[in-house]
């Protein structure tokens, strides 16, 4: 019954920003794992910051750290990733995932795409430099 629908994809030079969100519906639990993925064409999906639902524990990859933000508003029921000082290395379609796993610790939460059984449909961003 969990849905994700995103949005917030698009095109900018290096150094702008980008907001995506993803507003969940069934998914009101607390203590759960939920963050954003990325695919760059020609690679793995890989993790680039989780947090956990309902409380403040967040988790962001070392390619991500002090650029990108997660946050989540429970009373809209949406999930953010504000992406700063964006690079072309940033450029993917971007995910938002909710894992079937509780943890009141964000970097315990699966890193990979296997612990993550909902999905967005994904959105473009590209970064031009």
């Amino acid at each position: 019954q969990v849905q994700l629908v995103e949005s917030g994809g698009g095109s900018v030079q290096a150094g702008e920003s980008l907001r995506l969100s993803c507003a969940h519906s069934g998914y009101t639990r607390s203590d759960y794992c939920m963050g954003w993925f990325r695919q760059a064409p020609g690679k793995e999906r890989e993790g680039v910051a989780i947090i956990i639902t309902g409380g403040g524990s967040t988790y962001y990859a070392d390619s991500v750290k002090g650029r990108f933000t997660i946050s989540q508003d429970n009373a809209k029921n949406t999930l953010y990733l504000q992406m700063n000082s964006l690079k072309p290395e940033d450029t993917a379609m971007y995910y938002c995932a909710a894992a079937d796993y509780r943890s009141a610790i964000a970097s315990w939460c699966p890193k990979r795409t296997y612990g993550y059984g909902t999905w967005g449909q994904g959105n473009q961003v590209t970064v031009s430099s």
